[in-house]
């Protein structure tokens, strides 16, 4: 009932200030007149609306539990591949990347020894 009444008040004291004017309605001076008769009523208006304000609405305190702290294990480092071979030699990574830079080393094959010296040749036969 109260708002219906406020907005009859309203009506009522805005109104006239909104009326049409006619198109000789003595320049500015007319909307002045309407524009501070809007800003003084609308002043009381708003004023008695704010200060009839009701009680504060008071709510409960919100419940809140600290969520469970989780334990994430890092994931296994991905085996690297230390040592690429080939025939005729192999490279071999050495360092560990952080602490130590990756150095790719060549290692050749060592050459085969040569076959062992067979057994002397036997005498030629003594002929008589």
């Amino acid at each position: 009932m109260k708002r219906i009444a406020a907005l009859v008040l309203v009506v009522i004291l805005v109104g006239p200030s909104a009326a049409p004017a006619p198109a000789d309605a003595h320049g500015g001076a007319a909307a002045a007149v309407a524009l501070g008769a809007f800003a003084l009523w609308s002043t009381l208006v708003i004023g008695a609306a704010v200060t009839s304000s009701g009680y504060p609405v008071v709510y409960p305190a919100p419940v809140y539990a600290i969520p469970a702290s989780t334990y994430a294990a890092a994931p296994a480092p991905v085996a690297v591949r230390r040592e690429v071979v080939y025939p005729h030699g192999r490279y071999v990574l050495y360092g560990d990347g952080v602490t130590t830079a990756y150095q790719w080393v060549w290692l050749p094959t060592p050459t085969p020894p040569p076959p062992p010296p067979g057994a002397p040749p036997a005498p030629p036969p003594l002929s008589r």
